[in-house]
């Protein structure tokens, strides 16, 4: 880059930052840098191609909305159209919209001289912006960017769209264009233009990438730094959260759910328990399997049965120990689980298994019941709902709700507050050693989860069931129960369980 173009680098630079200042915002210095690159290829129509990864809550958001209004006004007069797509009309359009708006309304310069068009056309003179949602059933063909392409979030937007719907609003202007965003897997648009780019630099020097984490965003901005630290310690560095939405690594889009990293924070150093503890809170939590309606009891008093189908999968009930301790932890403030006991049934009648549930509520006294009340699982929910009342928590599966169970299960693992007796069932190992995970795409971090169907277990020839993970999974909902701050409540909570009758 040659001097002149050097010092028009420095004087965009100068103009951008005044006209953010001109809104009472001051750019800094990670943000300053994209922005001078974007603007300067934009206004000399170079038509380059940028990725910018910043973590969440770092200001990307803003600094779109402050290059767009400087765009607007600079290229006031003249024709100039800019694009922005967003995963979703509602809430990511309106959200960038109303961000656009504040920015017009404050700016000394914009102020009174800007109009909204059609419900998302913003204009200034004759340069506009279009704002329309990348989501895959939305009809967007026939707009044309001129002067700058933008995607939000573009690790959210399909491919397949972008390609055949969106990029050729650039095909025919070579106007810029800027692929926003948060990192997630390697299979997204965002992670394939982030490494189209980043050989593009290495042919010819020109930087098209900006990829910080909150490491660098900490160092301008303390309080973001104690944020994160506080996010870390809550759910833990190895959560996949973490790891793309504030250190922007990429993860796999699937694989074992259950590393041996994960399976050895589960570890706890407690034995098993056959009786309660004075004094100890306990929850359980129960997946409900179907009931063979041909098993016979084969001797009295021994509680076997005769299955039709001996591989099926179980009824599993998890009793945890709930340690109230770390609620009053200013940065986890959620309890710690550890598993006691487990017990499984196959084939076994639900109206015999209710007998056998509320004999042991009897004995344990839980605060809480978690208990799968999908499809089979439904009429033993009821029974026991009639029974225990607000102790209970029925959970019903779908695609979404599993999605959450599976997120939450693992930021109570990598947050340390998970731990399974020792030692571990074999059979817990096994299942958590072939739990595979997926991630959809698109928005909403969808994932599936389980062990496949149908997989069997290669020394024994078995059928692999997730039973046990599951029911250990359903304890994560704990954290959505309002367990209070302060040591009061912890005292309040020791002196209810001390008058326990176990």
């Amino acid at each position: 880059m040659n001097e002149v173009m050097i010092q028009a680098c420095k004087e965009i630079l100068r103009q951008v930052s005044a006209f953010c200042e001109g809104s009472g915002i001051r750019l800094r210095s990670y943000q300053r840098e994209a922005a001078d690159a974007i603007v300067d290829s934009a206004i000399r129509g170079k038509g380059l191609s940028f990725v910018v990864i910043f973590p969440r809550q770092s200001g990307k958001n803003e600094l779109q909305a402050q290059l767009e209004a400087y765009l607007l006004s600079v290229c006031s007069v003249q024709q100039a159209e800019m694009v922005k797509v967003s995963p979703t009309w509602k809430p990511q359009s309106l959200n960038a919209m109303r961000r656009l708006e504040r920015v017009l309304k404050h700016n000394l310069i914009c102020r009174e001289r800007w109009q909204k068009r059609s419900g998302y056309i913003y204009q200034f003179g004759q340069a506009m912006i279009h704002f329309l949602s990348g989501a895959p059933t939305s009809s967007i063909v026939g707009a044309t960017a001129s002067l700058l392409l933008e995607c939000d979030e573009a690790q959210d937007v399909e491919i397949s769209k972008w390609d055949k719907e969106i990029a050729p609003m650039a095909a025919s202007t070579n106007a810029t264009r800027v692929f926003w965003g948060t990192a997630w897997t390697s299979r997204t648009l965002l992670a394939r233009e982030l490494r189209a780019a980043r050989i593009q630099e290495q042919q010819d020097g020109i930087r098209r990438t900006w990829v910080l984490t909150s490491v660098e965003v900490g160092m301008e901005v303390r309080a973001y730094r104690k944020f994160v630290d506080e996010q870390v310690a809550r759910l833990g560095r190895n959560n996949p959260l973490v790891r793309t939405q504030y250190f922007s690594e990429e993860i796999d889009s699937e694989g074992g759910m259950f590393p041996l990293d994960r399976r050895m924070l589960m570890l706890g150093t407690h034995p098993r328990q056959v009786q309660p503890t004075r004094g100890t809170a306990y929850a359980f939590t129960i997946v409900v399997a179907g009931q063979d309606e041909s098993a016979v009891d084969v001797g009295e008093g021994r509680g076997l049965l005769d299955l039709a189908n001996p591989r099926r999968d179980s009824t599993v009930l998890t009793i945890f120990e709930v340690d109230l301790s770390s609620v009053d932890d200013p940065l986890m403030r959620k309890p710690t689980y550890r598993a006691v006991n487990r017990l499984a049934w196959q084939g076994v009648k639900h109206s015999r298994l209710y007998g056998t549930l509320i004999g042991l509520v009897e004995q344990w006294s839980p605060l809480k019941v978690i208990i799968d009340a999908t499809g089979v699982g439904a009429g033993l929910s009821n029974f026991l709902l009639d029974r225990l009342g607000s102790r209970l928590l029925p959970f019903e599966f779908s695609l979404a709700s599993k999605s959450d169970l599976g997120w939450g299960f693992i930021t109570v693992i990598e947050s340390g507050r998970y731990k399974e007796y020792c030692p571990q069932d074999l059979e817990m190992n096994r299942q958590l050693e072939h739990c595979q995970y997926s991630l959809l795409d698109g928005p909403g971090k969808v994932m599936r989860w389980g062990v496949p169907d149908g997989q069997r277990d290669v020394s024994t020839g078995d059928l692999l069931h997730d039973d046990y993970v599951i029911s250990a999974a359903l304890v994560s909902l704990l954290d959505h129960e309002s367990w209070g701050l302060g040591e009061s409540l912890i005292v309040q909570q020791k002196d209810i369980l001390e008058g326990l009758t176990y």
